[in-house]
């Protein structure tokens, strides 16, 4: 039996999911983005997407130009799974577009022979409009003397820039504070900034972690610590 290499299985599950995009896009409408991710090219990951409207992406955007706080892209950085190609979910979390809209999300992180997360598959469905419906049946449903009490809107975020560079400094300017200084941060407060970073997918992009540890006043080994920390205290 002929042995597949690792590029032989990683370009078989791609090309096995890529009619999947636009099957579940088709099924659900146009308020649910489907996006397929090779988290091997952080530049130019988006490799297929539909209903990209949802988050202003198209196919070759980079992998920092999603929705925020994306715990899809924490669980694609960390250790490669000792087991091979184990395949793995994160279920039905919020995240939020540029745009100050939120999304609730899942993915799948699949991993090839060797353990390593290569590809994710990310379902983004936009909430504004039921929150819409949701608020109107509510003022239908109260009583007409009942005063209508206007939402508060969120606060608008700014959109991303498409260039790679600045995105990194802005998911670490975010996670650090204004200016992008550690000086006066304390040990856990470091602990958590490389969280959110994470969540950005900033560590699946070449340099990442060094430009991280820079910006805390940390090593390498430090913000890789600090990864691993945040991962045990999820499995407790």
């Amino acid at each position: 039996m002929k042995k597949v290499s690792v590029a032989g299985e990683r370009e078989a599950v791609i090309n096995a999911l890529r009619p999947v995009v636009p099957m579940l896009a088709a099924m659900a409408g146009p308020h649910l983005e489907v996006v397929l991710h090779d988290v091997s090219k952080p530049e130019n990951s988006v490799i297929a997407i539909a209903n990209g409207h949802i988050s202003g992406r198209s196919v070759g955007s980079s992998v920092l130009e999603g929705p925020q706080n994306d715990r899809g892209f924490a669980a694609a950085t960390r250790i490669k799974s000792p087991d091979g190609a184990v395949h793995s979910i994160v279920e039905d979390y919020v995240t939020v577009t540029a745009d100050g809209r939120e999304l609730r999300s899942a993915s799948a992180i699949f991993r090839d022979a060797s353990g390593e997360p290569f590809a994710t598959l990310c379902l983004n469905v936009d909430l504004s409009g039921f929150k819409a419906a949701h608020g109107w049946l509510s003022q239908m449903l109260k009583p007409m003397v009942s005063a209508m009490v206007p939402a508060t809107p969120d606060a608008p975020v700014a959109p991303a820039e498409s260039q790679m560079d600045t995105l990194m400094q802005e998911i670490i300017s975010e996670a650090v504070g204004p200016g992008g200084s550690a000086e006066t941060m304390k040990r856990e407060e470091k602990i958590q900034a490389v969280g959110a970073m994470q969540r950005r997918g900033l560590f699946i992009v070449k340099g990442g972690v060094e430009r991280a540890a820079a910006a805390l006043g940390v090593s390498r080994f430090t913000v890789y610590n600090y990864m691993e920390q945040l991962r045990r205290r999820e499995q407790d």
